[in-house]
């Protein structure tokens, strides 16, 4: 049975999520009581996650995201309405369904970027980092976004924020994930759970020490089996060996965990003989943006269900 201390902390998760979803919606709605955010000034210069300091003249009115992440951020700080090209993984919010595509994320389509007049792209680093230049060349400011931790997702939401010229609104959005996510933490009681986090199944890949995914285990109150760092293939007698008490697997296009059970040497895990085998939405793990903070809750239920259960 729940402590009266663990109800009053579960409680206070729920207020957070609320007030998060109340902070999003503030951001991109009209409400005649409720206080606008701050917006920016222009010019502006940031420096983005490749190390670019970027000046950007004027607020940007056409706005193209090559990452779901940064959709999704642009989203949540209310300039939706300013989005004329995401990619064809952009899939939330609802609304960028009818946004014109710009290709997909590892070959964004330059023709139909230039056809869109942009004049703000917002991509990643690693494979778009070779057409920044090109980018650049169709007379549109480019802003590289690609954090590596909660922090790193904080300033990269400053990041959007101040060369949309939405500062207010980003510094809302972030504070509003650092309380949601503080209030998640604090209602895991119980020590530590040993875990394994299954991205790809063919070849099996994982989440190791220093990425995003393992910083979102720690807070959630869990700790990685895995120690080597990044991300990093792992054989079935390592698994075997390390033998995680709960397994967290993404669905997604290079993992579908409903056959673990059936895999080759996979039922000589605890967490199969137990049944503490966990699929999580892929979206709220993987994607450095405003949903990390529901992708935290997530991962806590499943390492800790004895702290958030109904």
């Amino acid at each position: 049975m729940r402590t009266r201390d663990s109800f009053v902390r579960w409680a206070m998760v729920v207020l957070a999520t609320a007030l998060v979803a109340v902070a999003l919606a503030g951001c991109g709605g009209d409400n005649a009581e409720t206080e606008a955010p701050a917006t920016g000034s222009f010019p502006v210069t940031v420096t983005d996650d490749a190390g670019r300091q970027v000046t950007i003249d004027a607020r940007p009115e056409r706005i193209v995201s090559l990452a779901p992440a940064n959709t999704e951020i642009v989203a949540a700080l209310g300039a939706i309405d300013r989005l004329v090209g995401v990619t064809t993984l952009c899939d939330y919010p609802a609304e960028v369904a009818g946004i014109e595509k710009m290709g997909d994320f590892v070959q964004p389509n330059l023709e139909a970027i230039a056809a869109a007049e942009p004049d703000l792209v917002l991509v990643t680093t690693g494979v778009q980092a070779e057409i920044i230049d090109k980018l650049e060349g169709l007379g549109a400011s480019v802003v590289a976004i690609d954090p590596q931790s909660l922090e790193g997702v904080y300033a990269s939401i400053a990041t959007v924020g101040d060369a949309i010229g939405e500062p207010g609104a980003a510094k809302a959005v972030a504070e509003s994930m650092r309380l949601q996510i503080g209030q998640v933490s604090d209602s895991v009681e119980s020590a530590p759970v040993r875990c394994f986090i299954e991205i790809a199944q063919d070849p099996l890949f994982t989440a190791g020490a220093g990425t995003l995914m393992n910083e979102l285990i720690e807070v959630a109150g869990g700790e990685n089996v895995v120690t080597e760092e990044g991300y990093v293939a792992y054989s079935i007698e390592q698994l075997v060996q390390a033998d995680p008490a709960v397994y967290l697997a993404t669905k997604g296009s290079m993992s579908d965990p409903a056959d673990i059970g059936e895999r080759p040497g996979y039922a000589e895990l605890t967490a199969v003989d137990e049944g503490r085998v966990y699929v999580l939405d892929d979206n709220l793990v993987s994607r450095p943006g405003p949903r990390l903070a529901e992708g935290v809750l997530e991962i806590a239920r499943a390492l800790h269900p004895e702290s958030f259960d109904e």
